[in-house]
């Protein structure tokens, strides 16, 4: 586990551990919350580009993590796109979806947009590097500001307005706690030879025993086993 520089945590369990036999290249799956649950993003920033070969071993990576970790059934999994149309896209995508189309090891259920990852309408987004780290950063910006704007309307106004955000309290709490980062710990990379969590730098107690949780799960679960008998099938049965 480390919480700092995400480029030196990535160096050094690429170094440290090694990656799993077949995994091309890790990816750091991060948690999202939606309004039915989670959904796991990745790659959030381990690499900036990806070959459509390595997005499928991603989703493959994401959709173990969803079903072990989050306890999500046959969690379904969708292509990052600008369109829902199997035609959309970049070369990237347009040659990432038959593969994932053709892939048995994932349930996937074709291209989504970026509403979709806090809507709940699916549980394992798949994208490369670049996009997946903007995607993260806009919505924890927005979030932030969503806050902020929060605050200065109950705080700015007039004494009705407090009693009832007074009142409300609780019921903010309980969204807070669903919302909070802190409560996944920190964003596994997955595709190393160990369980290996990457923690915000300026994370607090809280999260640092939450992310030792995930890497206790993972270790007890046996997710690298389960990532690398995936992708040895798929190798030897003609696929990655």
């Amino acid at each position: 586990m480390s919480a700092g520089s995400t480029g030196a945590a990535v160096a050094s369990a690429l170094f440290g551990l090694g990656r799993i036999k077949g995994i091309e290249r890790p990816s750091i799956a991060t948690t999202i919350p939606n309004i039915k649950g989670a959904t796991v993003l990745l790659d959030s920033g381990a690499k900036v580009d990806a070959k459509p070969e390595q997005l499928v071993q991603g989703a493959i990576m994401g959709s173990i993590f969803a079903e072990l970790i989050l306890g999500i059934n046959n969690p379904r999994v969708g292509l990052l796109n600008i369109g829902e149309e199997e035609t959309k896209g970049n070369e990237q995508a347009l040659a990432t979806y038959p593969l994932l189309k053709a892939e048995q090891h994932v349930n996937f259920i074709g291209n989504v947009e970026g509403r979709d990852i806090n809507a709940g309408t699916v549980d394992v987004v798949v994208c490369d590097g670049f996009v997946g780290n903007v995607v993260l950063k806009t919505m924890e910006g927005l979030a932030l500001a969503i806050m902020a704007l929060l605050k200065d309307t109950v705080y700015n106004t007039g004494v009705t307005t407090k009693l009832g955000a007074l009142l409300m309290k609780p019921a903010l709490a309980k969204l807070f706690k669903r919302i909070d980062a802190a409560e996944y710990g920190g964003a596994p990379l997955l595709g190393v030879e160990a369980p290996f969590i990457i923690c915000h730098g300026s994370s607090k107690a809280k999260a640092i025993k939450n992310a030792v949780r995930v890497a206790m799960e993972m270790t007890e679960k046996n997710m690298v086993g389960r990532i690398g008998e995936a992708i040895v099938h798929d190798e030897e049965n003609g696929g990655l």
